[in-house]
């Protein structure tokens, strides 16, 4: 025990799914063609609203917004993940780590505030439908924005200052996809009890918070839906909502499980399999959702290729 007090580890080492090599190739090829759709998926929604006048609304404004944050959050994680199975393990620096988890948290939480904001922004749309244009303007827009990035900003950079102010020592191998802090906490040598706490704010505030807010927002809206008269105007309505119920779905369902539960007796293997969901599969899945769940972003693809289609005409 006192040598490991007294080895302090500078740089780690990436071990996830490194335990089969055989395995080594067949997921790098699943992850880099994960990565692939999800960059295509995001820009290409990023692109299509730009372009398209029919989605200059609060709710594309937003999700723009959304599509950015996770084309930014996967590409956090997924080329460090990809150079660990394609080389077997990979070696990390301190510094390289603290950064990777600083970027990691900052575009996780802007994720937690968007899609709050959004269930917000459905609840006007929904609930008080004449007052819409006049609450959710241009300037609420960015205000709401720039506080998600303001917010994830502040979270971000103090649970990295205190989780990176820990002395680590003795085994430097990080069992785990990225440099999250529970797998790093498993390595250190002194008290970790500000760190655990850290976590356990950031758990108990702004992920529950964020969930709140949505629940919130979604009772009223299905209060409204009840007591509109027509199956079809409540089918049209509830169907607006449905891409980013689902969205929310994905996202929180995973954090949570991974954060906001009793760790004890929990395999690294299931970590890693629920780190995978929230940080390769749910930002591929959001633009293919939204597009395919929404009739106006259906018809704005329509549109697009049907353009397309035509200047390619001789």
């Amino acid at each position: 025990m006192a040598g490991r007090n007294h080895t302090l580890v500078t740089d780690f080492f990436l071990i996830a799914f490194t335990e089969r090599p055989e395995w080594g190739l067949p997921l790098f090829l699943v992850f880099l063609s994960f990565y692939f759709v999800t960059l295509l998926g995001n820009v290409g929604m990023i692109i299509l609203i730009g372009k398209n006048r029919q989605l200059h609304t609060p709710m594309y404004f937003f999700l723009a917004h959304l599509s950015f944050v996770d084309m930014c959050y996967s590409s956090v994680i997924v080329p460090q993940m990809l150079a660990v199975l394609w080389d077997q393990g990979a070696a990390i620096s301190q510094a390289r780590c603290a950064a990777q988890f600083f970027f990691f948290t900052f575009f996780a939480s802007i994720d937690c505030y968007l899609l709050a904001i959004m269930a917000y922004d459905r609840y006007v749309a929904v609930c008080q439908p004449l007052l819409y244009a006049t609450v959710v303007t241009e300037r609420v827009r960015w205000g709401l924005v720039a506080g998600a990035y303001v917010a994830g900003f502040a979270s971000a950079f103090v649970r990295t200052v205190t989780a990176f102010t820990l002395s680590f020592c003795g085994n430097n191998e990080i069992d785990f996809i990225f440099c999250d802090l529970p797998p790093l906490l498993k390595l250190t040598c002194g008290d970790s009890f500000t760190q655990e706490v850290v976590i356990i704010v950031f758990a108990t505030f702004v992920m529950p918070a964020c969930v709140l807010v949505i629940l919130v927002s979604y009772l009223f809206i299905i209060v409204a839906i009840m007591q509109i008269r027509s199956a079809g105007g409540r089918a049209k309505t509830f169907s607006t909502c449905a891409s980013h119920l689902t969205a929310v779905s994905l996202f929180f369902g995973t954090l949570i499980f991974m954060y906001l539960r009793d760790n004890s007796g929990q395999s690294s293997e299931e970590d890693r399999v629920v780190s995978v969901l929230y940080t390769v599969v749910t930002p591929m899945l959001n633009p293919l959702i939204y597009s395919l769940r929404n009739k106006e972003v259906k018809e704005a693809v329509m549109k697009a290729l049907s353009r397309s289609r035509a200047s390619g005409r001789p």
